[in-house]
């Protein structure tokens, strides 16, 4: 009998305090799941974690897909830029981004070796970093990166 009652376990007292016997014909009667709590969609994604976040007091520019900062208002060297895809920004620096491996492309300013540049957050390819420049008059643009407009979003204090 013992090996018996150990067969006919509560199960809903399994969960909670590791089972009760229950002798035959006594088990309660089946019990249905709790109800969910139905939660609005953004409480159910994970919170973002970005690697750098820029300062509040900063104007910035974010990713326009996820808001992973992207850079500082301060780093911003041109915005007459064309990108892939249309208008561009040139930055000195950038942060929240990962660099694919460079290539030389033919460019309406000459031959480059540019690396494309994505967020690190969401994936997105936002543009490219400039690897090195064949021509003299383009060194400036070494080590810079070009984020398209359509990427970004503007954001903290720019009205």
């Amino acid at each position: 009998t013992a090996s018996l009652g150990a067969l006919l376990r509560c199960f809903p007292c399994e969960r909670l305090c590791g089972g009760c016997a229950v002798p035959p014909g006594a088990l309660p009667p089946a019990m249905p799941p709790p109800a969910r709590r139905r939660l609005p969609p953004a409480a159910r994604l994970p919170p973002r974690t970005f690697r750098s976040y820029l300062p509040r007091s900063h104007r910035t520019y974010s990713c326009v897909h996820c808001r992973a900062h992207l850079a500082r208002h301060e780093e911003l060297i041109s915005k007459s830029f064309q990108g892939s895809h249309g208008r561009a920004y040139l930055f000195n620096s950038v942060v929240n981004v990962g660099c694919g491996p460079a290539e030389q492309r033919l460019l309406l300013t000459g031959l480059h070796s540019v690396a494309d540049i994505f967020c690190q957050s969401c994936k997105t390819t936002l543009g490219w970093k400039y690897e090195q420049a064949f021509e003299t008059s383009q060194k400036y643009k070494e080590g810079k990166f070009i984020i398209e407009m359509s990427h970004m979003v503007k954001e903290n204090g720019w009205d």
